[in-house]
């Protein structure tokens, strides 16, 4: 199927299920008005992002794609110039968008469902040159392994890209370990990186994610032993394995939820219900990140199999927002 005959299929079940719900121009809203999406810089935010534009589109809606960073888009919703990040990860980021949501300019439409995991993670086959992995514990002993040209006498713990958040700067301090948290570049460096020290058997210890295409393809153990995650670690320096320090815990899984500007659901109704109910699953996601980023598959092609394949899935939640 083109992708012009797909749009046009798609576009002629929603007219029936319009027509069978009453739906009106009045329950869509400023249809004329575009909705901006953020889009940011890792490639499973894209696929969510295009899915859930591409049956807004297909509802009657005009839909804008704004590449945005993950930190400065906060008060971009916050000001109503974007409209919606449908990849709100708690664990990145500052406390922006808490302040924002607490003064009542930027609204949560709940869970997005993925299933996820966050932590220190290795190739597997590192346990043979570091023995006590996966315990955190072990890294203090082979510090001298883990040490780079640039970070010698201390070891290097590849981290998230700095408008991130610097979590695993805090817990190195927080754990007193002898390593330096040296930031990626975004997404793509830290795949480059994780593929490369596969291949040359290289020692790696990195701050990474799940789901993830990747994860497929590496086998992968996670650094444990960290006391866990607790909301006391944050802010309370007794609590934990440093009585003089915070951060001194593992990680908490994240929570990835959808938020928009606070008039979204005023101007377009039936597009902030769709919204609300729309999910992602952490298996397809995976699926289509690698079709993507490993198989040079495009996104709109991707995404576009994906609605047409899923129709059972989406075509309730236009349903319900349509009634």
């Amino acid at each position: 199927m083109t992708k012009s005959s797909f749009k046009m299929a798609l576009l002629g079940s929603l007219t029936a299920v319009m027509a069978i719900s009453g739906a009106t121009a009045a329950e869509l809203g400023a249809k004329d008005d575009p909705i901006k999406l953020a889009i940011n810089e890792w490639t499973g935010q894209h696929v969510t992002t295009h899915i859930a534009g591409s049956i807004l589109e297909s509802m009657g809606y005009k839909v804008e794609y704004i590449t945005a960073g993950y930190a400065p888009m906060v008060p971009s919703i916050a000001q109503g110039d974007l409209h919606g990040a449908l990849e709100m990860w708690n664990n990145l980021g500052d406390d922006s968008l808490k302040k924002e949501m607490d003064a009542g300019n930027i609204v949560s439409l709940g869970s997005l469902g993925l299933e996820t995991k966050e932590g220190w993670m290795y190739p597997k086959y590192m346990e043979a040159t570091c023995p006590g992995l996966p315990d955190y514990k072990a890294l203090i002993t082979c510090v001298g392994k883990m040490a780079t040209a640039d970070t010698f006498p201390k070891g290097r713990i590849l981290a998230y890209p700095a408008d991130w958040g610097v979590r695993t700067e805090s817990k190195i301090k927080g754990l007193n370990l002898p390593y330096q948290s040296v930031p990626a570049g975004g997404e793509g460096a830290l795949v480059t990186e994780l593929k490369a020290a596969v291949a040359a058997k290289r020692p790696l210890v990195m701050e990474f994610w799940a789901p993830h295409w990747v994860l497929s393809e590496v086998d992968e153990a996670w650094i444990t032993g960290m006391p866990a995650w607790s909301a006391e670690c944050e802010n309370d320096a007794s609590w934990g394995a440093n009585a003089d320090a915070v951060h001194d815990c593992g990680y908490d899984d994240p929570k990835v939820t959808k938020s928009v500007w606070s008039g979204f659901g005023e101007k377009w109704p039936a597009a902030g219900e769709f919204l609300t109910a729309f999910q992602m699953d952490a298996g397809q996601q995976e699926l289509m990140m690698k079709a993507i980023d490993q198989e040079d598959q495009k996104l709109d092609a991707v995404v576009a199999k994906w609605v047409a394949e899923n129709e059972a899935t989406w075509k309730p939640w236009v349903d319900g927002a349509m009634n």
